[in-house]
């Protein structure tokens, strides 16, 4: 039944993605068809229209194993090391630098959502202890 479930949550996620190569496609429209997959799958995460337990499992179990599908792409790159011959350490810093920026960038914006998380949720406690005490 769970790997029913994974299938059904992956499911979701490609069918995310092909109504946003459709979109993509039939608006002529140069972003990505899967970047606009994702949008759509965000507004509808925050709108609450899709409960995330919907493609939870599935989500969870590419995440899981994400190093094994990078692997591929990481040994095609082996195939053009010439393009890596003459400015290569130049390469590794940009990706290194990018990469830093990256988690920086992360580690700030889930920083942030959480102190905010939190803000609210002490202003709501506040509230309810407040209704509790004036009897409202």
């Amino acid at each position: 039944m769970t790997l029913i479930r994974i299938c059904i949550h992956i499911s979701v996620l490609y069918g995310f993605y092909f109504i946003g190569s459709w979109i993509q496609q039939r608006f002529d429209l140069f972003i990505p068809g899967s970047i606009i997959g994702m949008l759509l799958l965000l507004v509808l995460f925050a709108t609450r229209l899709l409960p995330t337990r919907w493609i939870e499992e599935g989500t969870t179990l590419l995440l899981r194993h994400m190093p094994l599908l990078f692997l591929p792409v990481t040994v095609g790159v082996l195939n053009y090391l010439d393009l890596f011959a003459g400015s290569g350490i130049l390469l590794v810093f940009i990706a290194l630098f990018s990469t830093l920026l990256v988690m920086v960038a992360s580690g700030l914006t889930s920083q942030w959502l959480a102190v905010r998380k939190e803000r609210s949720q002490t202003i709501k406690k506040e509230h309810r202890e407040q209704k509790i005490t004036t009897g409202m």
